[in-house]
């Protein structure tokens, strides 16, 4: 209860500071309108408006004219000319109003009227410049919303007052202090690291996969351990930015610590089986991979939590790090991405037995993808089935025989069609069916 009560006792002082501090600047404000060089300057202003409206409305018509002028050996030009004329009001504007406030201060005569309608002027134009020209989302919202708006608080002399204000409005809550400011100032301070963070994950992941003396499984490793080194190191300049004392922040890491022991074992468990994978080797970018439950792909991301195999039906299968580790997976291209295949198929018995392993083989050896390399292809006799003699053709390939490849289908065709020129029957099954009948005896039927 007592403390709730100091609580409010404080959002009380720190609501009357705030009513006390727009008391003084509305009676400023007050007092400064009361006074006669004011008006004058009001004037001058209107003035400088008009004549900017006309000196402006003429410069676009000559600027116009210069366009339609232009031919194409200059046309590059005409893109600049363009956004000239666009800004030329707000920039004749900013001329006229800096030489009248220039003019002012030489002759000592009050001008602060002029001062702020040319940072009025100046944060307006920078903001339609930013939100006309600058296209990247990121930094036309930190422009547009942060950076335009502190340069108008400093060109007015009050940006050290708004920060102390903000400052002002805070809670504690133990030995922490949490103020408007500090929250604000999180934000900005976060959003830009952790976008410059991204930005150079990327440009050092590239530099580090693009370094050909390092094999891919050490490229890797050490892309992963630069993003995990880059993000720790964001996190902490981002706390330290805020003014949050890291010493603070031991008993809320050890108990973050046990909480990942307990809660978050699986987590840690695929963080450091990633690590493992790519240090000991066993896996590879561009590996064909098949797990125990059939599923099977080739290796296409290895993450810190997960790793991606992309099916050659198009599908992405997300298999977590720690099933590498704990279960049995096949990896067809680990070491030798060669592959040996077996094919099957039947000739009639009355066929020239003999001569078939010759004709075969010839003919399955002109395929581009059957290899000479580590056997040449082979055929035999495997078995004397029902309907005809059942040969076995085995050869090999480099990498996996599905998807892409698609060696076995046209294997096939050969096969057949080798077997169809040399007049050579393939063999379908047959059955013999007789039916009895009691006195007239038997008759068969084929």
């Amino acid at each position: 209860m007592l403390f709730a009560d100091k609580i409010s006792n404080k959002e009380e002082t720190q609501m009357e500071s705030l009513a006390t501090q727009i008391g003084v600047w509305m009676q400023a404000a007050q007092d400064w309108l009361g006074r006669p060089e004011v008006y004058l300057q009001a004037a001058v202003l209107a003035a400088i408006v008009v004549l900017s409206m006309g000196v402006a409305a003429r410069a676009a018509r000559m600027l116009e004219t210069r366009l339609q002028s232009l031919n194409q050996n200059v046309s590059w030009f005409a893109a600049p000319l363009t956004v000239v004329r666009q800004l030329l009001l707000p920039m004749v504007l900013l001329g006229l109003l800096w030489l009248t406030h220039s003019l002012f201060m030489q002759l000592n005569y009050p001008h602060e009227l002029l001062k702020f309608a040319f940072s009025l002027v100046l944060i307006v134009a920078l903001f339609v410049a930013v939100n006309r020209y600058v296209n990247h989302l990121f930094l036309g919202v930190m422009l547009k919303w942060v950076m335009i708006p502190t340069a108008l608080l400093y060109m007015l002399g009050i940006l050290d007052q708004t920060v102390s204000l903000l400052d002002g409005l805070s809670i504690e809550v133990g030995e922490v202090h949490v103020s408007v400011y500090m929250v604000l100032r999180l934000l900005v301070f976060g959003a830009v690291l952790f976008w410059l963070g991204r930005l150079s994950n990327q440009y050092g992941q590239q530099l580090i996969r693009s370094k050909q003396n390092l094999d891919a499984r050490s490229r890797e490793v050490f892309a992963k351990l630069f993003e995990i080194a880059l993000f720790v190191v964001i996190f902490l300049l981002l706390l330290n930015a805020v003014g949050i004392n890291l010493t603070a922040l031991a008993v809320f890491g050890g108990a973050l610590g046990v909480g990942i022991g307990f809660g978050l074992q699986q987590i840690a468990s695929n963080f450091i089986s990633g690590l493992i994978i790519l240090l000991d080797k066993s896996l590879a970018v561009g590996d064909y991979i098949e797990l125990e439950d059939g599923k099977a792909g080739v290796l296409k991301t290895l993450n810190m939590r997960s790793s991606s195999l992309q099916t050659y039906d198009g599908k992405i299968v997300v298999v977590p790090n720690e099933k590498f580790i704990t279960s049995t997976f096949v990896n067809w291209t680990h070491q030798d991405p060669r592959q040996r295949y077996t094919l099957q198929f039947s000739v009639a018995y009355d066929s020239d037995i003999p001569a078939i392993p010759a004709l075969i083989l010839q003919a399955v050896q002109q395929h581009p993808q059957v290899l000479q390399e580590p056997e040449k292809p082979d055929c035999e006799i495997v078995e004397f089935a029902d309907s005809g003699v059942v040969f076995q053709l085995e050869y090999w390939i480099e990498g996996v025989d599905d998807g892409k490849n698609r060696v076995g289908s046209d294997l096939l065709m050969i096969i057949w069609k080798t077997l169809h020129d040399n007049h050579i029957s393939i063999p379908f099954p047959q059955r013999e069916v007789r039916i009895l009948n009691g006195d007239r005896g038997g008759s068969s039927v084929r």
